[in-house]
């Protein structure tokens, strides 16, 4: 067990806190979902209250290491500003620039201060100036951020799977690092289903690639009690047994691993579409759905025509689905199962999020992980209703899968 705020005494202390504050703006530059900054508040809170001051750290977007003023995370001070109703103090242009580091120490205890965009800074990636893998540079810039705090504390559940400056790198230098009340939680609720889920136990998972996900399979395939899979996922399956798929996203480098799977004693586990909504290859051009197009509900679990593709499951599947998903007592949900980005196709993954709703409404226990699922169970306007929503897609994968999370190995255990 990882040591948490509640085990050292932080009064009077500096303290650096990782938060995961890359949001959404719109053209506006204002903050469209503050679900990460929301869940980071108790955190915040209790940390003021043991009169300490904070010095946040975030990243926002893919800068690459270069200086973007619309990837800047000054709207995100602002923000937070209201949402605290204290003032956020924010350090522009150069998250270690001296005249950031000299706002810093002159911070007293209760104040706060957000940082610029770390990946302003390439070295936070672990690369250096060409682009290049460099650790050392990585080490050089958490050394720099670890001159402003002597407190460390990881509250950015999304990034614990990367091994950056501000998740690992900067643990080297403050000895004193523990995890905030966000990662704390997300750790509690997703070990979980990994120790102790009840059954029975539904794995859902969707989108583009099975690599993605096969990890999470394997670790988990002895534990649940069926694997329900949608989107292109599906349709490699499928394919696999030899079902056409007519022109639909196959991912070909896992076809063999998925007959394997499917062979083995464990192929009953394993619920597959019935019927598939589909749409003309015509109707999908780089990468993207014509608007108002066309589409078909197969009556069965092909794709006959070479031109047509599957773009959602059919209301055959989603009533299978909810079958299982009405029977669960434990449901993980990572991926859309279908083109989730076009309204007309993102019925197949509204209707399986307002299940999970009234399941866990009847007392299953529910995880949603992944930004698209989490999009659609807030689109359906269920989101209060699921048990947990994981605040980190790819973190939450690697976590169920059984990975080491690298960021999360570096910080000291309750002794």
């Amino acid at each position: 067990m990882k040591k948490t705020l509640r085990d050292i005494c932080i009064k009077n202390k500096k303290v650096l806190l990782r938060v995961d504050y890359n949001v959404p703006l719109d053209k506006h530059l204002e903050v469209l979902d503050d679900e990460r900054i929301i869940r980071t508040v108790p955190t915040i809170q209790y940390i003021l209250r043991q009169g300490a001051s904070i010095i946040l750290m975030s990243h926002l977007g893919r800068p690459k290491g270069h200086f973007i003023p619309s990837m800047s995370l000054y709207p995100v001070a602002k923000y937070l500003s209201k949402i605290l109703n204290i003032d956020v103090k924010f350090f522009g242009n150069d998250c270690i620039s001296n005249e950031t580091k000299q706002g810093v120490s002159q911070l007293q205890p209760g104040e706060i201060c957000l940082l610029e965009n770390l990946r302003f800074h390439c070295e936070e990636e672990g690369k250096n100036s060409l682009g290049e893998k460099d650790t050392s540079a990585m080490y050089k810039f958490a050394q720099q951020l670890a001159t402003m705090g002597t407190v460390f504390v990881q509250d950015a559940f999304g990034v614990l799977h990367r091994e950056h400056a501000s998740t690992v790198g900067i643990v080297r230098y403050i000895s004193n690092a523990v995890v905030g009340f966000l990662v704390e939680n997300e750790l509690k609720c997703l070990s979980k289903v990994i120790t102790n889920p009840l059954h029975p136990f539904l794995l859902i998972l969707g989108g583009a690639k099975v690599t993605d996900k096969i990890k999470v399979i394997h670790n988990l395939v002895n534990k649940v009690s069926h694997i329900a899979l949608g989107g292109a996922m599906a349709y490699t399956f499928l394919f696999s047994q030899g079902i056409q798929m007519g022109h639909s996203i196959v991912d070909n480098d896992q076809l063999q691993l998925a007959k394997d799977l499917l062979r083995n004693e464990q192929h009953k586990l394993f619920i597959l579409p019935i019927d598939h909504v589909i749409i003309s290859k015509n109707n999908f051009i780089d990468g993207k759905i014509t608007d108002n197009c066309q589409f078909i509900i197969t009556k069965d679990n092909m794709i006959y025509d070479k031109f047509m593709l599957g773009v959602d499951i059919g209301p055959r599947t989603v009533n299978l689905f909810t079958k299982f998903i009405n029977l669960a007592k434990t449901i993980v949900w990572n991926g859309p199962l279908g083109v989730f980005e076009s309204n007309q196709f993102s019925k197949g993954t509204t209707a399986i999020a307002k299940a999970i709703a009234q399941a866990t409404r009847n007392g299953a226990f529910s995880i949603i992980g992944g930004g698209d699922s989490v999009a659609a169970v807030k689109q359906a306007n269920v989101n209060k209703d699921i048990s947990h929503i994981s605040t980190g897609g790819g973190a939450s994968l690697a976590f169920l899968s059984g990975t080491k999370l690298p960021g999360l190995q570096v910080l000291p255990n309750i002794i």
